[in-house]
């Protein structure tokens, strides 16, 4: 059984079987998705799959098949051979990895499994997703995490279908993003001087220097192996607030110059934001162009949200600003801001993203927004004509614990997001118009990582709660009983042979 669930597959009698002689014929634009299926089985199975006009394992980009979309496939496996079409280059990406699920579970493995059968039942299956946006975004910001995972987590993610890997490059705790107008961001703003233990207002720390940053060759490195598997690589630059690593390394982009601040050792919302004088403005731009020059995806992440206004209502240039620009009260700032970088990205091609707290109108227009607290947020969102991939808290949030077991690690205060609670994300609910629906992009989880220090950690949190999640941006009608628990039980074999400590509970 496959994950996320295929829309439509019909097993048959029999099986077919790679072995040393085995070809495969992939045509002109077929080729790199056939480059990608050798080189995810080679380790385990080190079979050559060598490019024959005859070959039993044949990969067809099919015009005839668009009715399916560009992420589409149908699959066929019979006794005597493999075919997979599809009309775009992603769906015959999509197909390799239905194809790599429909084998052991050794075929996931990273070292050679002598002795192995590489059979395949014999099967027909038409499957296409839902939603266009299905994303995990990852926090390297309160955590470094290390290139290797991150370059693993694209194969795992890629596995499950899905294509977004949001990645949360700056925060109060680090700056992780090389900038060459601006070196301290990383130089001072990626190292905080110890780290919080516990939830946010916790007085423990663990007095040891945290830090970590990429370098450019590493995060283009990055983009262009997610890009081979289908993963667009979204970057997040935060602001106006979540920046006290910024101002750590420039205090004259506050509203205090005078003031020198640390990177923030805390949890939770610092009141600590830019100001708005112009030299902000150019820094922001400066950023976002360097961004852009390493990032290609049409969407950046501008962050937005949990921005207290606290030191704009005493800040003269903040009161100065408010009053040039005609506003009721310095809190309107924010969306003036927003408007200014949004601008920014829109007249280079990109578009704009945030997370959204409310709905109540005060976010630029032009912007893709996730609504981050519930379906109703996210609802208003499209009534103001916002595009929305929708990211609700208690089923996409992977930093809540999993249940209330007293062995349970420790995570988020305030709700548990178990793995029903994970498979019951609805994007876009039967009962929403047609035209609100229609603004729904897709959907996300997110992984933030104040209690993720090892790698360990990281694949606890994630999984299998990520392959809820999935199944059901893939899928809708998947059913949490008669369709997902039993696809996730022939699953799991396939998450120890990948070396992920994933939960072992419902």
């Amino acid at each position: 059984m496959i994950l996320p669930t295929p829309v439509e597959l019909v097993p048959a009698a029999g099986h077919f079987t790679l072995t040393e002689r085995t070809t495969v014929h992939a045509p002109g634009d077929a080729a790199p998705a056939a480059d990608l299926l050798r080189t995810l089985l080679a380790p385990a199975t080190g079979l050559p799959l060598p490019p024959h006009p005859d070959g039993e394992l044949s990969l067809l980009l099919d015009p005839a098949e668009r009715g399916l979309g560009e992420e589409g496939y149908r699959l066929r496996v019979t006794p005597e051979g493999v075919r997979l079409l599809a009309a775009g280059p992603a769906g015959l990406r999509h197909g390799v990895q239905t194809l790599r699920q429909l084998l052991p579970a050794q075929a996931l493995t990273d070292r050679p499994a002598p002795g192995a059968d590489w059979t395949v039942p014999c099967v027909d299956i038409t499957d296409r997703p839902r939603h266009a946006w299905r994303g995990v975004m990852v926090d390297v910001a309160r955590h470094f995490q290390p290139l290797e995972l991150l370059l693993r987590t694209v194969d795992r993610l890629a596995l499950h279908k899905f294509n977004v890997l949001h990645l949360h490059l700056t925060d109060d705790q680090g700056w992780r993003m090389p900038v060459d107008a601006y070196p301290r961001l990383t130089e001072i703003g990626s190292v905080r001087a110890r780290t919080m233990l516990g939830r946010a207002g916790s007085d423990r720390y663990d007095d040891r220097p945290h830090g970590g940053a990429y370098s450019k060759d590493e995060l283009r490195h990055l983009v262009a192996y997610a890009a081979e598997r289908g993963i667009t690589v979204m970057p997040e630059i935060e602001m106006p607030g979540h920046v006290r690593a910024a101002l750590a390394a420039y205090p004259h982009l506050g509203n205090r110059p005078e003031r020198r601040l640390d990177v923030w050792t805390e949890w939770g919302v610092c009141e600590n934001i830019l100001g708005v004088h112009d030299e902000v403005l150019v820094f922001c731009r400066t950023v976002l162009d360097e961004t852009m020059d390493l990032f290609p995806s049409r969407y950046i992440h501008l962050g937005g949200d949990e921005c207290p206004t606290v030191e704009w209502e005493t800040s003269p240039g903040a009161l100065a600003r408010t009053a040039e620009l005609g506003l009721a009260a310095p809190r309107e700032l924010h969306g003036w801001f927003l408007q200014q970088m949004g601008a920014h990205l829109l007249a280079n091609g990109r578009r704009p993203v945030c997370w959204a707290e409310s709905g109540d109108g005060s976010l630029p227009e032009d912007f893709t927004v996730m609504p981050w607290r519930d379906a109703d947020h996210g609802l208003a969102a499209t009534r103001l004509g916002h595009d929305v991939v929708m990211s609700p808290y208690r089923s996409t949030y992977l930093d809540y614990p999993q249940s209330d077991r007293p062995d349970e690690p420790l995570g988020q205060e305030g709700a548990i997001v178990d793995l029903s609670a994970a498979h019951a994300n609805e994007p876009a609910p039967a009962q929403w118009a047609a035209a609100e629906r229609d603004r729904v992009l897709g959907t996300q989880a997110q992984l933030w990582t104040e209690f993720v220090t090892t790698e360990e950690q990281f694949d606890y949190l994630a999984y299998p709660r990520l392959c809820a999640i999935a199944d059901r941006a893939w899928n809708p009608a998947s059913d949490y009983s008669a369709d997902f628990l039993p696809a996730l039980a022939r699953h799991r074999p396939r998450l120890a042979a990948l070396g992920i400590h994933h939960a072992d509970r419902p």
